[in-house]
């Protein structure tokens, strides 16, 4: 057997499809044989292999054992003299394995080779030849000297950017989305390391091939093309966490008794996350600056026009008068929601403009030591409610911020969950709308089976389970629900998955007679928009919740507490009753239970997030004697988490303890 073509598949059908017709192709005149490990997809993978790669050896996994451990799989039962690892979101050449296993024969020293990659654009894929880290690898790519300088020995050795991409050299390590080793180098270093589940193996498998004293190569005399990242695209996984994950293990295992070393290796890792995540927040952030300088220019402008001058003012004036007004105009966009939700609205930023220099306003004019910045301040806030709305009009005009082809008048960005008949039925009202306030950037379907599709020129972006990473990525601000395609207990579960991103949830009932959330609708000739919403998760009543559990459980604990735990030592059923209530107090004190709240401690942890903790008492809890269905226990607990409150609470009290009295 000359070569084994091992490919690690999870959720990337289409991409899958694509890469095994393209190796048929390239491994005509060679004895070959093609594994296909599937990490558990569930969007047809492993039917597409069996209905058209018959020939293929198919293994399929029942949960996502990671790219390691996947790879092993077949590692262990291939038989081919040569051994590739390959993405299956990549295209290869019809000569890529001739052209590489020749450079094997003709190269002795080779224990692996990878080829040049490139991105669909054609653009060089910099991972495919880089170096290990080290001290001055880390600190160069961390503080982007790498980027600054990439012809540059010293500063470009993280990616070798220094080094023509059209010339055959040894390197550290190449990508794993094409690692070509001899079957004489595995049985040296074996496989994978498992103890990586995704990210910093292939690494791992370089230093060890190198270890071994064969060499790695980078030949580009032949290319691929890799479509990058597609499988985490259709995860829930947080790449950027699990990348960062596998660099600290990989410098624990090949870097231990240099402490020195380690610990740069672990401050470069560490800035680079910081740097990474904070990339996540900048463009709101960015936006808040611009408008802060602007207040600040047009401050600057008014005192030369008032005064034909620039900082002018007296000492004492500085650094307020510019700090004062910027932060004033700042909060009040912050509260409208121009740096969450509506970044583009010209109409909420000059609401908030024209607040904000209303105090400020205010504010000059009960101090008569900054009299004379009146005028100034005056001509600043017109020209304030000019440019800070200005600027927003000008990008929505040139289309800046809109990632998708069709969108409304002035729309907010858009998800549509459920893809079927309502859920297209909803995308043609919202078009037909003009000015409806929607911007629709696609469908979330409830699995991965159709992404990529198009469904009335709008792409389905993810599932269910990836919906997070969609609004994340696409900047969603509105996610409106098709309540026949999704149920309640799903709609509610994604809610909880999202609670701390800036997002609106809107409901589409298929019934008028279930409403979920605030009375306020927004009504699209016949379809009414319910706004989900419930009580049990706003700030004031977690808050006030809080504060009762805590003072409750304290004022029982204090008074009766030592009582009732020295007699439970002698109670026939001391989890029950009084004596059991008083038991779990302390649990209610540390947060994980609530006075009032769920019926069952083995609620789903996304559960617990919307409709509350566990309770020792609940509106279940009065009626578990009437032999409740598990449907009707969610609506209960929906009905509780809709409408929590300090009363409704205190009522659920008063009858439990009604009803503990009743019973003796």
């Amino acid at each position: 057997m000359d070569i084994s073509v091992i490919i690690v598949n999870y959720n990337v059908r289409e991409f899958l499809n694509n890469a095994l017709i393209s190796l048929n192709k390239a491994l005509e005149g060679l004895s070959s044989e093609i594994f296909v490990v599937d990490n558990a997809s569930d969007d047809g993978s492993v039917e597409l292999v069996r209905k058209n790669f018959p020939q293929v050896k198919l293994i399929a996994n029942t949960v996502n054992a990671g790219f390691a451990k996947a790879n092993n799989q077949a590692l262990k039962l291939s038989t081919g003299k040569y051994l590739l690892l390959l993405n299956p979101d990549t295209l290869v050449q019809e000569d890529t394995f001739t052209s590489l296993i020749a450079f094997f024969r003709s190269h002795p020293d080779a224990g692996m080779v990878g080829c040049k990659i490139l991105n669909p654009d054609g653009s060089l894929q910099l991972p495919c030849r880089r170096s290990f880290p080290t001290p001055w690898t880390a600190f160069t790519k961390t503080f982007g000297l790498s980027t600054l300088f990439p012809k540059s020995k010293l500063f470009a050795r993280y990616n070798l950017t220094y080094l023509d991409p059209d010339e055959t050299y040894e390197v550290d390590a190449v990508s794993g989305s094409f690692m070509m080793v001899s079957r004489e180098v595995y049985e040296t270093i074996g496989g994978l390391d498992e103890t990586f589940f995704m990210y910093g193996e292939d690494l791992d498998w370089c230093f060890r091939v190198q270890r071994s004293g064969k060499k790695v190569y980078y030949v580009p005399t032949t290319s691929i093309i890799h479509y990058k990242g597609e499988s985490t695209k259709r995860s829930d996984i947080d790449e950027l966490k699990v990348f960062y994950q596998a660099m600290r293990l990989f410098v624990r295992k090949h870097h231990t008794g240099t402490p020195l070393f380690e610990w740069f290796i672990y401050s470069g890792i560490h800035i680079r996350r910081m740097l990474a995540t904070a990339a996540r927040l900048i463009r709101p952030g960015s936006i808040a600056l611009l408008d802060m300088l602007i207040v600040v220019a047009t401050i600057l402008i008014g005192e030369y026009i008032r005064k034909d001058a620039i900082f002018s003012f007296p000492s004492y004036a500085y650094p307020w008068t510019f700090v004062v007004p910027s932060f004033i105009t700042f909060f009040s966009l912050l509260v409208s929601g121009a740096y969450t939700d509506f970044k583009l609205s010209v109409s909420r930023s000059f609401v908030a403009v024209f607040t904000g220099f209303t105090i400020i306003a205010a504010l000059v004019a009960f101090r008569k030591d900054f009299a004379f910045s009146r005028m100034i301040m005056l001509i600043s806030g017109s020209l304030s409610l000019f440019i800070i709305p200005g600027w927003r009009l000008v990008l929505r005009v040139l289309g800046f911020g809109e990632k998708s082809s069709r969108t409304t008048l002035f729309g907010r960005r858009t998800l549509i969950v459920g893809v079927q008949q309502s859920g297209q039925e909803i995308l043609r009202k919202l078009r037909a709308k003009i000015g409806g306030g929607y911007s629709v950037v696609g469908f979330i379907d409830v699995d991965r089976k159709r992404i990529g599709e198009q469904v009335l020129e709008t792409p389905i972006l993810g599932s269910i389970e990836t919906i997070g990473k969609v609004v994340r990525e696409e900047q969603i601000s509105e996610v409106i629900f098709s309540s026949d395609a999704v149920s309640y207990s799903t709609i509610l579960s994604v809610i909880a998955q999202n609670r701390n991103r800036f997002v609106n949830f809107r409901l589409v009932p298929n019934n008028l007679e279930v409403i979920i959330g605030k009375p306020s609708i927004d009504q699209l000739d016949d379809i009414p928009f319910i706004e989900i919403d419930y009580n049990i998760a706003k700030p004031g009543n977690r808050i006030v919740k809080r504060l009762f559990d805590i003072a409750v459980s304290l004022f029982f604990l204090i008074s009766i507490g030592p009582f009732v735990y020295f007699i439970r030592f002698f109670a026939k059923n001391p989890g029950s009753g009084l004596i059991g209530a008083v038991s779990r107090l302390p649990r209610v004190l540390s947060g994980s239970m609530s006075i009032v709240g769920l019926h069952s401690p083995n609620t789903g942890a996304v559960k617990n997030i919307i409709w509350g903790k566990p309770g020792i008492t609940g509106l279940i809890h009065l009626r578990q004697d009437h032999g409740m269905s598990a449907e009707e226990k969610e609506q209960f607990d929906l009905y509780y988490a809709k409408n929590q409150s300090l009363m409704l609470d205190l009522e659920i009290i008063v009858k439990a303890l009604q009803r503990r009295l009743r019973r003796r």
